[in-house]
């Protein structure tokens, strides 16, 4: 398997050999989208693992822990953190402040050679938690970039963490073979584990994710603040400037969360952010068309130097733009080309705002698979087909 480490200079990677293969023993506090697709991913490649969840709300019964017994994703469910002692691995995937609480009583509990991991987005207030707990040696940060705007265990899937990249960020005192066995077990679900210092993840995380998302609420906080009563604004913004604003769409409490917990390098990157914009507002006020021209270009040129593979902190979204007569029943017509290729639609629509888009119908797919097989099934057809 390969996997890489964030602090070597040619990016070199290292290959591990498995050798006696163990049935290991993983808890989970948590079993919601993230949470669920890793139990599911676990179970799918590991039957022999042993999965045990805990059940927060014992002594009434957790719906979702139930149904992942039923679907014997979860072998079983305790109402007592002290019943995970048995675990191997220990995979908190609550909200952040309350994995710092549940790590206080986990502390009195496990195994001298437990892992446990979390699968947060962010790290350096978890990470400052365990050294004060002396957790060093047991605790590798985690965080899969991967998502949906669904949530949920019923909405979770083993294939959406497939070809994700999965961050780990080990305390200094981890042990090298704890870190080892977190880069095998990612590798084994289907996910790309990249090792790199918790501190410089939270400052990737705030420019590629928090930052957007703050600058994404607040495009659209101004469209809304600043429409007339006629609503213009909001009527044509359909098409390109919802499409570059979906993510504030996302839940505000869990933003707000983030934004909390990672304030510091947000600001930083702010300032930087807030700097680009006053060149660029010099550059109105003075004409300078040189400065304008390059912005864009360069945006342009490091935008498409973007790899399309693989999954980041962003939920993906999969879709396709297609050229099409404006006829009745054109809609109805290519949902019954996708459906007979066996391709399930998420959301299909006219673009009346084409103003800076290709093509006429917009299509949005559940995952890459179906998005790839809608467009070989739709090119058999005298239609353009564009992707973003």
């Amino acid at each position: 398997m390969t996997f890489f480490y964030a602090d070597d200079s040619i990016n070199q990677t290292q290959n591990l050999q498995e050798d006696n293969f163990v049935a290991l023993h993983i808890g989970f506090i948590g079993l919601g989208l993230i949470g669920g697709s890793i139990a599911k991913s676990l179970k799918g490649v590991h039957p022999d693992y042993i999965i045990t969840a805990y059940n927060r709300y014992y002594p009434d019964d957790n719906p979702s822990l139930l149904l992942a017994n039923e679907e014997k994703v979860v072998d079983n469910i305790v109402g007592s953190l002290k019943d995970l002692y048995v675990c191997d691995i220990i995979f908190l995937c609550a909200p952040v402040l309350k994995n710092i609480s549940y790590l206080k009583e986990l502390k009195e509990i496990i195994k001298d050679d437990c892992i446990i991991t979390d699968v947060g987005s962010v790290k350096s207030n978890t990470h400052s938690a365990v050294s004060e707990l002396n957790l060093d040696s047991n605790f590798i940060g985690g965080h899969p970039m991967t998502g949906s705007e669904r949530t949920g265990y019923a909405n979770s899937s083993a294939r959406i963490m497939e070809n994700a990249y999965y961050l780990l960020t080990p305390a200094d005192s981890t042990p090298k073979h704890m870190t080892e066995t977190m880069v095998s077990l990612v590798s084994d679900i289907g996910s790309i584990p990249y090792v790199l210092d918790y501190g410089e993840h939270d400052q990737i995380t705030a420019a590629i994710s928090h930052l957007p998302h703050i600058i994404a609420a607040s495009l659209v906080n101004m469209v809304k603040e600043n429409d007339g009563k006629d609503e213009h604004m909001k009527t044509f913004a359909a098409g390109g400037f919802k499409d570059i604003t979906r993510i504030a769409s996302s839940s505000p409490e869990m933003w707000q969360n983030i934004c909390l917990s990672n304030p510091d390098n947000i600001r930083h990157f702010l300032d930087i952010y807030r700097d680009s914009l006053t060149k660029v507002e010099d550059a109105l006020l003075n004409g300078d068309r040189d400065f304008l021209y390059n912005t864009f270009e360069t945006a342009r040129d490091y935008r498409n130097s973007i790899p399309n593979s693989g999954k980041g902190t962003l939920p993906k979204v999969y879709e396709i733009y297609i050229d099409v007569p404006d006829v009745p029943g054109i809609i109805a017509i290519i949902a019954t080309i996708l459906s007979s290729n066996s391709v399930s639609i998420k959301n299909i629509g006219i673009v009346h705002n084409r103003e800076f888009e290709d093509g006429v119908l917009r299509i949005e797919f559940y995952d890459e698979n179906a998005m790839n097989s809608a467009r070989s099934a739709l090119q058999q057809y005298p239609y353009s087909v564009y992707d973003r």
